[in-house]
């Protein structure tokens, strides 16, 4: 008895302790208090069979037994519930309800919550075994070098073994991207991040309580006819009839938009100032919707969680190898470099210009003149250069370069057109808006030089002015009741001055 009071202790410390590590969710902690224990329910046999006699369904005081529920844990620990009918005759009753239906944590949000747990492991069999090989002495290192040797080619199959495992993992989770049919791994399902796509919404939804712009709001109004444009011009793509999409505005000076894949849409204000037109609001949206109904989010974990995993074994490798615990940590931080700069960046650089593409299709089957989708990104480039934002190279961030947007997106116009053309859509004007914008940032830029040249010349005057005044030889000399007179360096600083 005593051992087994030991083992539920343990449990319940075990519990707690997982408790806390999940404080940065309090969604999911709801979701983890609701969730019961593995149990064997049984009904008791007594309550059984007085349910269902006669008897016990007539009145017994103020209550009526109906049934009992028995638990009992592995623990061998058990717990009855025992459910009540309300008297017939009208008393006072007490409301008895069950439970909704229980969710289970999504597996990409128990993924997150284990990566540095699992980086932990790694570091501490990596320094293990590193301590545990400098302990040996130089006969045992020896022996241990003899027979590696001796069993090379059954280490080399078991190696093998692993990495043809690893490849048929990989292989039976391939799937077909939508609309663009380009394969790809998915580790996680779509429906895990469906259920982590709606505690975050919540979250974002606790965050921007306060800045939420109401429905009746004309900015909210436009947002959700644009959207519900781009829903019904392709209800074909089943991944878009098949998620409700709400809209939610914020009151913000950011530049941004996103869309989570369960179709919650959020958007600043700051985005709709940065605008110029319907027709590019309807691109960004159309953007952001490509990301949700590809399933990136999705994609994108996935890629990290393999290359998270494959990266263990680095890690692991990397603090065994160091003979100290700095160049270890040296180590750790080059190899994070490596694989951020080699997969994470370029591989979300990647997934930006597919939701280009797809946005901008998804902008022409609602008729929009997709023509205004690389001048957005010609203002943008703008805006930056005349906030002072420093240019940073592409392979740094995790975004494409203003200018290869704008070459890519020009490059694929023409083909967005003719699927304009084939949805009914009215005529479009003449005046393409990339060449307007283009004569009117030179018309901008020539104004520009002209009011700098007369701004020159006209300083260049003044300096003229200054030097033909004659210059005294000598100072002044004032004598007692003079008056100073203006000339010479007096009177250049004058007229300087103005």
């Amino acid at each position: 008895m005593r051992m087994e009071q030991i083992c539920i202790r343990l449990v319940k410390l075990d519990m707690l302790s997982s408790i806390r590590a999940l404080n940065r969710f309090p969604s999911v902690i709801r979701w983890c208090g609701q969730r019961p224990s593995h149990r064997r329910a049984s009904l008791c046999a007594s309550d059984l069979m007085r349910t269902n006699s006669p008897s016990s369904l007539k009145p017994r005081g103020s209550v009526t037994l109906s049934s009992a529920l028995c638990l009992r844990s592995r623990s061998g620990v058990n717990t009855c519930i025992t459910a009540v009918r309300p008297p017939a005759d009208g008393g006072p009753t007490r409301g008895f309800h069950t439970s909704g239906r229980l969710r289970a944590l999504p597996a990409p949000l128990i993924w997150m919550v284990l990566k540095p747990l699992q980086k932990l492991m790694a570091i501490i069999l990596g320094r293990s075994i590193r301590k545990w090989w400098l302990a040996l002495p130089p006969n045992k290192k020896q022996l241990f070098r003899e027979w590696t040797w001796r069993r090379r080619w059954h280490l080399v199959g078991a190696g093998a073994g692993l990495l043809l495992f690893v490849s048929l993992c990989l292989l039976t989770h391939l799937d077909e991207s939508p609309v663009t049919g380009r394969t790809r791994l998915l580790v996680f399902s779509r429906e895990s991040f469906m259920e982590l796509a709606q505690v975050t919404a919540e979250a974002y939804m606790e965050e921007f309580k306060d800045s939420l712009i109401a429905p009746s709001d004309p900015r909210h109004q436009v947002v959700e006819q644009v959207v519900r444009i781009l829903a019904e011009r392709n209800q074909d793509i089943a991944e878009i009839s098949a998620v409700p999409w709400t809209v939610h505005v914020v009151d913000g000076p950011t530049v941004n938009a996103f869309v989570l894949p369960n179709g919650n849409v959020f958007i600043f204000t700051g985005m709709l100032e940065a605008v110029a037109d319907i027709h590019q609001l309807v691109f960004i949206l159309g953007h952001e919707m490509a990301h949700a109904l590809i399933g990136h989010a999705a994609e994108q974990a996935s890629l990290s969680h393999v290359v998270e995993l494959l990266s263990l074994i680095l890690l692991t490798a990397i603090w065994a190898i160091c003979p100290r615990d700095s160049f270890a940590v040296l180590g750790q931080w080059i190899q994070s470099k490596l694989v951020q700069f080699l997969f994470d960046r370029p591989f979300s650089r990647k997934l930006e210009a597919e939701a280009d593409q797809v946005g901008l299709q998804l902008a022409a089957k609602a008729c929009a003149d997709v023509r205004s989708g690389p001048v957005f990104w010609q203002q943008m480039e703008i805006y930056d250069q005349l906030k002072g934002e420093p240019t940073i190279p592409e392979w740094l961030s995790t975004h494409p370069s203003h200018q290869n947007r704008v070459r890519q997106l020009d490059r694929l116009v023409p083909e967005a057109l003719e699927l304009r053309a084939s949805c009914d859509c009215p005529a479009l004007p003449k005046g393409d808006p990339r060449v307007i914008f283009h004569q009117t940032v030179k018309l901008l830029l020539d104004n520009a030089k002209k009011q700098e040249k007369i701004t020159q010349d006209e300083k260049n005057e003044k300096e003229r002015a200054g030097v033909m005044l004659p210059l005294p030889q000598s100072p002044p000399v004032l004598t007692q009741g003079s008056q100073p007179q203006r000339g010479g360096v007096l009177a250049t600083s004058a007229l300087l001055s103005k």
